[in-house]
This record gives C-alpha cells, structure tokens and sequence, in this order.
C-alpha cells in the first residue's frame, strides 16, 4: 500500500464498504451467477410468468401492499428489507416493532426514481398494480435495473385460491430467503387457527352470503377465484357469487335480490365507512325484499384479511363468529 495517499485509500475502502453492502440480485435464467452460491441456493422460482434463479437471499428487498410485507416480517425477514410502502390497515400489533425499523418510501406506491434510489435487489408486490406498466414499475423494467422481482400467486392462480395457495405463498418466499424452516413454523401456526375454527363450525348449515365491497350502480363483489371465496366456505358459508370466475367482479344490485343473501359481508377500507356502506345497503330499493336486508344482518372483514396473506386464517374466525355465534359461546 505504500505509495497510495491516504486520500485515495480512504475512497477505496469506502468503496469496498459500498459494494458488500449492496447485496446482488439473483440471476434470471441464462444469466451467469455473480460468485458462489450461498447454502441451500440457487434457488429457482416460476412467478407468474417470470423464473427467477437466485444464488443467494436477497439482502435489500421492498415490499409493497399490506400483505405482501406482513408475510414477509412473519417470516422475520425485516433485517433484510430497505423499504415498504401502500398500506391498507395497521400492521398486525405483533410485527409493528419490525415494521417500525423499515423506511415507508411512499403512503402508496413509490415512483420508479424512488424506488430505484432504495438500492433493492428484490421487490415483492401483494398486486399486480405494483409492476403497473404505465407507471414504468413492471418487472420487465425492475429487470432491466438488475432488480429481481416476486407476485403474490392469487394475482395469477393456477387454480382456485385455498389455503394450499396461502401455504405455496408463503413457502416460496421463505425459500428464496432461505429460511424455509420459518415457513413451517408460521404454517403450523395458521393451520392451528383454521383446524380450530373448522372444529366448531363442523356440521353447520351454511349460510347465503353476499359480499359488498363497494359501488353505487352495481355492487363489486367477490367471486370464486380469489381466497374470500374459500375464507366464506371455511367460516360456513356459502359464497353466492361463487360462479364469478375471477377474484371480484361487478354484479348488478337485481341479481343480488335474486339471490336473497341472508348475510352481506362488507369489506372494510379505504374512505368510506361501514355504517355509509350499510345505509346506502339498506337505502337501496332493489334490495328491500332481501333477507340479509330485511333483518339487517351485516358481517364485516378488513380488506386486508380477504386476500393472500397470513391474515386470512383469523379472518376466517372474525367470519365464522359472525355468522355462526351460537358455535362461540
């Protein structure tokens, strides 16, 4: 080292410092692995469309939407997330002292210039909105930036959304992690909530139910390819959109009445309140002969226990108490 001022050793320590900092992506298919592979890698997922092979764990990911970034700190992942953003609830009570150590880069979705000046080398999004073309976020241009990315799977199911897709879900992003024994153990305590809820309401007779999560001329409701539906089958009920082959769908307010719901379930979220939601219910003259209507029967879930995350066990429960109490007691 003799010979190099002291000026210039200094930039090429700090340098070095920067450069094992920054973590390297993983390695999409037929690109060369940057080093050796770390223990149990490379790892290679199949997400929507897009395989990804990783050499090692991400070091610098940003989650994006509510479920996306609790899956990932119930797997204790928060030491190796730079950023989060767009929340739809309160962080679970149990993860809020992770989530408070994680830099918010937006109240929604950060513009591309924002999330690239994060340095991640992972982005996972709980919807397809987060890789929004228009926006410049898709994956092909994180890509692109050498940024690896991941989709939660109920944007792109290969089947129906169940509680095997919750478990697949949250498997594969403690195996790109690598910390697949994590997965297990957060598993074992889902399942727990379901097999408990399963128990009681064993042997009930269903009961009809309608969802409303919004909407003035029609109603947007749940259908049969998103995890509401199989939350309604599992809480014992029976979802009477059910033939709606998508996540959610536009119904109008006449096919509803014909379908004489005995419960409405209302998604709780964003600026309108529930008690708004049911007056415009109650208000609403095609519905006046309905039977959920009639008696003012209301169950209400949060947005964010309806969709792919590890809410959806005790959303289950909320559900089933709702319409079954008589098995709570």
């Amino acid at each position: 080292m003799k010979g190099i001022r002291p000026t210039l050793l200094l930039s090429a320590l700090i340098s070095a410092v920067l450069v094992s900092g920054c973590g390297a992506p993983g390695v999409r298919e037929g690109a060369a692995p940057a080093g050796g592979a770390a223990e149990g890698f490379p790892v290679t997922v199949s997400n929507c469309g897009v395989k990804t092979t990783y050499q090692r764990p991400p070091r610098r990911a940003v989650s994006l939407n509510q479920h996306a970034t609790e899956v990932m700190l119930a797997l204790g992942l928060e030491k190796s997330m730079v950023g989060t953003g767009y929340l739809d609830d309160r962080i679970l009570p149990e993860y809020q002292a992770s989530y408070g150590r994680i830099n918010v880069l937006a109240e929604e979705y950060p513009s591309f210039e924002d999330l690239l000046a994060a340095e991640p080398d992972f982005v996972y999004g709980g919807f397809a909105s987060t890789f929004d073309e228009k926006e410049g976020r898709s994956r092909a241009a994180l890509a692109k930036a050498g940024i690896d990315s991941y989709l939660n799977v109920e944007e792109c199911p290969a089947g129906p959304v169940t509680m095997a897709t919750m478990d697949e879900e949250i498997r594969t992003v403690a195996k790109v992690f690598g910390v697949r024994d994590r997965a297990e153990r957060e598993l074992e305590r889902l399942h727990g909530t379901l097999d408990r809820v399963g128990g009681r309401v064993s042997g009930v007779k269903p009961v009809r139910v309608f969802v409303y999560d919004s909407g003035d001329k029609t109603a947007f409701t749940a259908g049969g390819a998103g995890v509401g539906n199989e939350m309604i089958k599992r809480a014992g009920g029976v979802n009477l959109f059910a033939d709606l082959d998508k996540s959610f769908g536009d119904v109008s307010f006449e096919q509803v009445a014909e379908r004489a719901p005995e419960v409405v379930v209302i998604y709780d979220y964003g600026d309108q309140p529930v008690e708004e939601k049911k007056r415009f219910l109650l208000a609403n003259p095609a519905l006046k002969d309905v039977p959920a209507i009639r008696n003012k029967r209301f169950a209400v879930l949060p947005l964010s226990s309806t969709v792919l995350g590890v809410r959806v066990p005790a959303g289950v429960e909320s559900l089933a108490r709702q319409l079954h109490p008589e098995r709570f007691k």
